[in-house]
């Protein structure tokens, strides 16, 4: 089926040359006036839009801005006489794709109409994966297809709609505020606040103060009133990140609040009451600060109404190519780079990775590559080099290496290609396959090689 273009201009030699030109490629319709392309763009929805700056008397930006309002707006292209840097610049502003001056180099602008649909094509291949990832394999920004995650799937549906206060475990970056988030999105107080307070960054006096606030004068610098997160998060939900670090003054205040939902402010003596969803998380071994005095036991059953454990990375593999494939699509996006894949040498590291970061370290290694990204398919040497490191150690381990922690990584590659020479028979290309890297980096690395021998003979 036919992109449709909709070329509007008020002069019917220039609408009909255009339509000329594109109505091989495309479906093509015409307009003169604002009101006529309007009458168009909402009976047939265009993929782009060409349209003169002056209508006569009317102006295109305005067309323009009417059309990026349409709920599937088209691509819009500027046409001008008046090309001055100014008007390029508004009209980019004002969300132009690009400007172009008359008279109209047809080369320049069958490129850039090429070019935009090109990618208005991918941005919305891409946005329908991604939501199709989410829909079948995530909750929320949450995602996962293994047994693990189902669970936790499972649990946070059916705990959303209830009022009860939910203590999320698990190890750093495995997005336990992510699973906060997934709650409040789906539990009946999403119209709500969700405030977030990282406890471990704050003292206990600033933390007691961001907590349940402060008047006027309770403290040196305390100089006004001050609403704190019980307060700004009534009727919605507070997610306290890492529980495990308030100080045992504080966590009697919070026991007060879920017993009886009411605080005073630090340096008040008003009562206030709060309807708040309380939501925990923690890294640390609650129950192991109980038995050493750093926790209290009666606040850990208060906020253990419900656990829910986040796994490791390490512990759910299977979910490695579906978060890779969502961040690869999210960070593409957010970066401006084409939507890339890795090579299956480089997935097989990533699979292979122990990751204990999870996956926040996921996330920082995909950005890393994308960002520093030299062939369309991403392969070893995009990696952050930690992960290559540990790669080449167990390479080197496999070929039988009597101290492989001697070999450094230039020794370590050698060895690789070497092997992998062998292995393919000498034939280069292969070669290359097998190592998951272009030909071009591996003539490069024997070229190298080839230099250091004939200096050191």
């Amino acid at each position: 089926m036919k992109k449709i273009l909709l070329i509007v201009d008020d002069e019917k030699n220039t609408r009909e040359g255009l339509k000329e030109v594109f109505s091989d490629q495309y479906e093509v319709y015409t307009a003169a006036t604002i009101d006529g392309a309007l009458a168009i763009l909402e009976t047939d929805p265009a993929s782009l839009l060409l349209t003169d700056l002056k209508l006569g008397g009317e102006n295109g930006m305005e067309l323009m801005e009417k059309a990026l309002s349409l709920p599937n707006p088209p691509i819009c292209i500027i046409m001008t006489a008046y090309g001055s840097v100014d008007t390029a610049v508004e009209a980019m502003r004002r969300g132009a794709y690009d400007f172009v001056t008359k008279p109209v180099n047809i080369e320049r602008l069958e490129i850039l109409v090429q070019r935009s649909l090109r990618e208005q094509a991918i941005e919305q291949e891409n946005g329908e994966l991604k939501q199709e990832i989410r829909n079948k394999y995530g909750l929320e920004k949450m995602i996962g297809a293994s047994p693990l995650m189902t669970a936790v799937f499972d649990t946070i549906r059916q705990v959303a709609p209830s009022k009860a206060t939910i203590l999320i475990e698990g190890e750093s970056g495995t997005g336990k505020e992510v699973a906060a988030k997934a709650i409040h999105t789906i539990s009946q107080r999403s119209k709500e606040r969700f405030v977030a307070v990282h406890c471990a960054a704050l003292s206990p006096q600033l933390l007691e103060s961001e907590l349940f606030g402060h008047e006027k004068g309770a403290f040196t610098g305390a100089t006004e009133r001050r609403i704190g997160r019980f307060e700004q998060a009534s009727g919605g939900t507070l997610f306290l990140d890492e529980i495990g670090e308030i100080d045992p003054s504080v966590q009697v205040k919070i026991l007060r609040v879920l017993g009886e939902h009411t605080f005073e402010r630090v340096g008040g003596n008003q009562t206030l009451t709060t309807d708040v969803r309380l939501i925990a998380a923690t890294n640390r071994d609650l129950k192991k600060m109980i038995l050493e005095g750093s926790f209290r036991e009666d606040l850990f059953f208060r906020l253990n109404v419900v656990p829910i454990l986040m796994p490791p990375l390490r512990h759910r593999k299977e979910d490695i190519p579906l978060l890779v494939e969502a961040l690869l699509l999210e960070l593409a996006k957010e970066h401006n780079k084409p939507h890339r894949i890795f090579s299956s040498a480089a997935m097989s590291l990533l699979l292979d990775y122990s990751w204990p970061g999870n996956v926040r370290e996921l996330r920082a290694t995909i950005e890393h590559a994308i960002v520093l990204a030299r062939e369309n398919e991403l392969q070893i040497y995009d990696l952050p080099s930690n992960l290559r490191q540990e790669l080449d150690k167990e390479k080197v381990e496999a070929l039988g290496s009597p101290d492989p922690e001697l070999l450094n990584l230039e020794h370590a590659a050698s060895l690789m290609i070497d092997r992998a020479l062998k292995e393919s028979g000498g034939n280069r290309s292969l070669a290359a396959t097998k190592l998951g890297i272009s030909r071009r980096t591996l003539y490069r690395h024997l070229k190298e090689s080839s230099k250091k021998i004939s200096k050191n003979p």
